[in-house]
Formats: structure tokens, C-alpha cells, sequence
């Protein structure tokens, strides 16, 4: 990802480009942000926020202050305190954006804790990061070997190199508790490095490794998506989907995160429908709900005890006119003299371009005619 000009470097690391997050073609960094800040003018007097966000490793990032007042920009490789040594970032948010975001982050510019930036990165700690980077597939295959052979019930799914190479955090996951103190012990053995390991979930695993999702985009989790809300069946039941668990789960084995993108329009558009469960009683017989639809406002019923299952589609407010009808003891004749539709179609899909013939463009040959002066 990224325009051409971005200055990429080796292996795909960021090299900085400077636009102030105004890249047009998404920009390089996983979880970016636009600066619609950037070029505007601060008022008189008021000094520059001396705040930055840094990005590390996916979707790792964390709030640096800029102690040596120096002249950062969005795509700028630095190096930040870390305990111990230092790490090495991408700049990501800066300046009055900045102070926006650790406002909604909560997170107290007074606080004594927060580490510092030290310097732009010089071309060896560059150097060093990118070999700590290269080094962190094999870190992991050799790490999931040993685990193996020590018997350990757990999987480890990624890992990440500090940038000065002296130490590594292993993310895992595993569904009980693990005793990996010899794994460290022989970890530490081999790659002479400080050794961390940080279980995490199948949500956050899925958000580091990144996929592809059934909608045939980028995971969200590994795209934009910053946290990782509650899903419930009760979100497809609102949504009319069919509970099954093959196609409403994610790429890491729990409900999908998009089922509550519309759920509050869902939420919001069920307020004026009457409950499923109640029945309506006619002369002719007792009627069951059978579907909804409810952005076109219309319920459908169906008479019980009958051979021939004719489904008879209602609009709210009908359905709602009987059922207090019902309440005076009253009963209408029947549901076919208010039926909105009385069959369900199905939808007949038409190739409107002509274009489903495999053969379309192949020439047709013409026939051969022998040349009458031969």
C-alpha cells in the first residue's frame, strides 16, 4: 500500500514521506489516521503540542513526548525510550491532532510515566530494526518447534523484536494455564535476548496476523478497528440472519465484529413492530408470524391447520389493527381483503450485459470460398 513516492524502504518498512497524512491512495501505515489538521495555521501565542503518536508493530501504538522540541512529521522514523533501551517507531499523529486523540484516549499529558522520544532514527538504528524485523519469522517458527517438544498446550502467533534487538515479546494464545518457564529459559539460550511472553486472545491474534475476510476485504481488527466490542447471537436475531455459526464467524473462530455495524438501525427500525409471538385470530383461523422484513415495515403471516401454506404479507400498522381488534374480542372475516402481497416471488435475476457467454470474444471464422481464378 502506499503512492509511489512514499519512500518505502527495504522490506516494506516506511521511510517517511512527509505529506502530513494527506497521502491519497491510503497511505503505508496499518491503522492510520488523516491529519485534517495539518495545514492549518496555530492561533497567535500558542505554542505547537509536544505530544506525538508513535506506531510499532501492527496495531501497537502509544503516546511519546517530544522533550527535544524537534521538527517531526507524520511518516518519521524515531527512536523512543523504552525500559529498558530504546524502540523504534513511525510517527504517526502529531501536533493539535495529537492532543484531540489523548483526550478521547483519556491519557494525562501531566504524567510523569509517559516516555519521551529521544531522536530521529540514524541510519544504524534503521539498520538494527530492520534486521530485528527479518529476524521475527524465524524467532517464531523456532519458538513454536520447542514448544512442541516441551509438550506446551499453547500456539504462538506472533512475535516482536524491540528495536534494538535486546529483547522479544511473544504473543500466545492457549486455553488454560501454561507453564512456559522452560521455554524462556531456552528462548533466552539461543537468541541471547530478553524474553516476554504476552497471552492474548483469538480476536487480538486474528488482528495481528490480518486476512482476508468472507466479504473479500481486509480484517477490520487489522485495518481500523480499535477495539474489540461484545458481539451476541441476539445481533443476528435482530437482523433476520440465520444462526449459523459457519457463516457469522469470523476469521478468528468468534461472531463477526461487523454484526454490530447496523444493529442499531436494526434496534431502531424494530421499535414500532408488535411481537412476533402474538398470534391473530380471524373467523377463518388462527394466523402465526412467518418473517419480517423490516425495512419495508411488512410481516408476514400464515393460517394454521392448513394443507396449503399460502403466506399473507401485512403492513405494520395492519397488523397492529387487529391485534387490537383482538383485545375488544372482535375478529376480522380474514386476512385476504387487507393482504398487501399474497405469494412470496422469488427474485429473477437477469444478465442485463450480456456478458455470462465464456465465448463472447472469440471470432467467429468466416467460410472458406475458394478463389475462382485458382
Amino acid at each position: 500500500m502506499g503512492c509511489g513516492s512514499c519512500g518505502t524502504g527495504k522490506n516494506g518498512l516506511p521511510g517517511g514521506c512527509k505529506n502530513n497524512g494527506a497521502c491519497g491512495v491510503s497511505g503505508c501505515n496499518k491503522l492510520e489516521v488523516f491529519d485534517w489538521l495539518a495545514n492549518m495555521q496555530l492561533p497567535s501565542g500558542k505554542k505547537e503540542f509536544n505530544f506525538v503518536e508513535v506506531r510499532f508493530k501492527n496495531s501497537r501504538k502509544d503516546f511519546y513526548k517530544n522533550v527535544n522540541q524537534l521538527s517531526l512529521q507524520i511518516g518519521d522514523v524515531v527512536a523512543v525510550e523504552a525500559s529498558p533501551g530504546h524502540d523504534i517507531g513511525v510517527i504517526t499523529i502529531t501536533g493539535e491532532l495529537a492532543e484531540i486523540q489523548m483526550k478521547k484516549k483519556g491519557a494525562d499529558t501531566k504524567n510523569p510515566e509517559i516516555k519521551k522520544v529521544f531522536r530521529i532514527a540514524r541510519r544504524e538504528d534503521v539498520q538494527r530494526w530492520q534486521e530485528a524485523r527479518l529476524q521475527e519469522d524465524i524467532t517464531m517458527m523456532k519458538a513454536r518447534t520447542i514448544a512442541i517438544e516441551l509438550g506446551l498446550r499453547m500456539k504462538i502467533s506472533d512475535v516482536e523484536y524491540q528495536g534494538d534487538k535486546t529483547r522479544a515479546t511473544f504473543f500466545y494464545t492457549a486455553d488454560e494455564r501454561v507453564d512456559f518457564r522452560e521455554l524462556i529459559k531456552r528462548l533466552a539460550d539461543i537468541f541471547k535476548v530478553r524474553i516476554e511472553m504476552r497471552q492474548i486472545g483469538a480476536r487480538q491474534e486474528a488482528s495481528r496476523v490480518g486476512g482476508i475476510g468472507s466479504c473479500g476485504r481486509e480484517l477490520c481488527c487489522s485495518t481500523w478497528l480499535t477495539d474489540f466490542r461484545t458481539v451476541s447471537t441476539n445481533a443476528a436475531r435482530y437482523q433476520q440472519l440465520s444462526l449459523n455459526p459457519q457463516k457469522l464467524a469470523g476469521q478468528c473462530g468468534k461472531l463477526k465484529c461487523c454484526l454490530n455495524y447496523e444493529l442499531d438501525g436494526y434496534m431502531e427500525a424494530l421499535k414500532i413492530f408488535p411481537k412476533a409471538s402474538i398470534k391473530l385470530e380471524t373467523e377463518k383461523g388462527i394466523a402465526v408470524h412467518f418473517k419480517t422484513d423490516i425495512f419495508k415495515k411488512i410481516m408476514w403471516y400464515a393460517y394454521e391447520n392448513q394443507g396449503a401454506f399460502i403466506p399473507i404479507a401485512l403492513t405494520v400498522a395492519t397488523v397492529i389493527e387487529v391485534i387490537e381488534l383482538n383485545k375488544t374480542g372482535k375478529k376480522p372475516a380474514d386476512l385476504d381483503g387487507i393482504v398487501v402481497v399474497k405469494e412470496i416471488k422469488e427474485t429473477d435475476y437477469m444478465n442485463v450485459v450480456g456478458q455470462d457467454s465464456l465465448t463472447r470474444f472469440d471470432k467467429k471464422k468466416k467460410p472458406f470460398t475458394k478463389n475462382p481464378d485458382q
